[in-house]
């Protein structure tokens, strides 16, 4: 079979670069996909099973969401990709008139791992919701994904933990390439739906290399950057984001899967990604954390009890322009209403942070914007992370 098989000569996908930030390695560009353009750096919000926890889709559209995840393994065991390609897709099934993206599964390799055992063939899992073994092959997955219409399907890789050495990680990462090319041969809309590559190879540096000169030389319409975010040491983590970025097709765009802490955000948007996902800001939303540019506040706390100021002042989500801090604070107590309106106002916060990223960079200000922003989040310069510090050195950023 031919590596360059042509996928993106079809594409359902353009990127225009917009604008290149002079000093790091940032970029700000139009990703077209058949639902609607999607400006870029962005951040997708993620909908696990079909529908964010919390917040209804018309909330989401409205907070100017262009793209949002499902994920592949659970609408795959429930409700099954027959009834929701009857519904015309995930789209239809969830009244979405916007971009989706699904994950293939095999983050759940890692997540549910006690569950799963890997083979050249597939995965393996134990159903969590009836115990039946299902055979989960990079074939199966895009067939799934193909029944979802997502327009943007990410391959079946063979993920481990970011933690874990050894001949494992080799082993995954040559088997993500072999499975790479079963799911291109695998996609019966190529003309519709768009297959990203996942760089692997843990945080050994040649390894990463290697994975990239041959993901690359298949011509899929984008590249994600997987196997981080697990528990590895940040200085670990830039450094292997930095390489990925380095060695990536300026043309196409580049998904840093799992990431979602605002600095995290900023920084890596220095390094070259265009687009971050992550259950952060939902996740943490219903634990009562709500997002603010200085970091986090937890209204649950008994100080936000006759506090009358919304979340934050400069926010125009609905939640900060109806509801106090000591509204939240005493329905935390009593209502699940709590958790949605911390999940509208951590989304838009999100949201907002990357149209802020985005025009800081087409205006050309985008190593001002940094400074500022890391000024507001740590109240001394000492406090700032040492690895992000680092990271933003290594692209001529400095934070004096």
């Amino acid at each position: 079979m031919s590596l360059k098989k042509a996928v993106s000569a079809v594409s359902p996908l353009t990127l225009r670069i917009v604008a290149e930030c002079p000093v790091t390695k940032a970029r700000a560009c139009d990703l077209t996909l058949p639902h609607c353009t999607v400006s870029t750096p962005v951040f997708m919000p993620v909908g696990t099973q079909g529908t964010l926890k919390g917040i209804t889709v018309d909330q989401l559209e409205g907070l100017g969401c262009q793209i949002c995840l499902g994920n592949t393994y659970h609408l795959g065991m429930r409700p099954g990709p027959e009834l929701i390609e009857k519904a015309n897709g995930l789209h239809g099934f969830m009244n979405w008139k916007r971009n989706l993206l699904t994950d293939s599964g095999g983050f759940q390799m890692v997540s549910l791992v006690e569950l799963s055992e890997v083979t050249e063939e597939g995965v393996k899992f134990t159903s969590p919701y009836d115990g039946k073994e299902i055979l989960l092959r990079p074939e199966k997955s895009i067939s799934i994904q193909n029944s979802l219409g997502s327009d943007i399907m990410m391959q079946l890789d063979d993920v481990v933990s970011s933690t874990v050495t050894g001949p494992r990680v080799e082993e995954a990462m040559h088997r993500s390439i072999r499975w790479l090319d079963r799911c291109i041969a695998a996609n019966k809309n190529p003309d519709k739906q768009n297959l990203f590559a996942i760089i692997q190879g843990g945080l050994n540096a040649e390894l990463r290399k290697v994975c990239l000169e041959e993901m690359t030389k298949r011509d899929v319409p984008g590249f994600a950057i997987g196997g981080l975010s697990g528990g590895e040491s940040k200085d670990d983590f830039w450094r292997m984001v930095t390489l990925s970025t380095d060695r990536l097709p300026r043309e196409k765009p580049r998904y840093l899967m799992g990431v979602g802490y605002a600095v995290d955000l900023v920084v890596c948007v220095a390094l070259g990604c265009d687009m971050f996902d992550c259950v952060f800001p939902t996740r943490t939303a219903r634990f009562g954390s709500a997002l603010v540019p200085w970091g986090s506040i937890q209204v649950k706390q008994k100080q936000y009890a006759k506090d009358f100021r919304p979340i934050d002042p400069d926010c125009d989500c609905p939640t900060c322009k109806r509801h106090s801090r000591a509204y939240l604070h005493a329905l935390f107590k009593t209502d699940t209403a709590a958790m949605h309106h911390v999940t509208i106002h951590n989304i838009a916060y999100q949201l907002t942070l990357m149209r802020s990223v985005r025009q800081s960079i087409v205006e050309g200000r985008f190593p001002e914007f940094i400074r500022t922003f890391m000024n507001r989040m740590f109240p001394s310069s000492d406090q700032f992370p040492g690895w992000a510090v680092d990271a933003l050195a290594s692209v001529n950023i400095s934070l004096d």
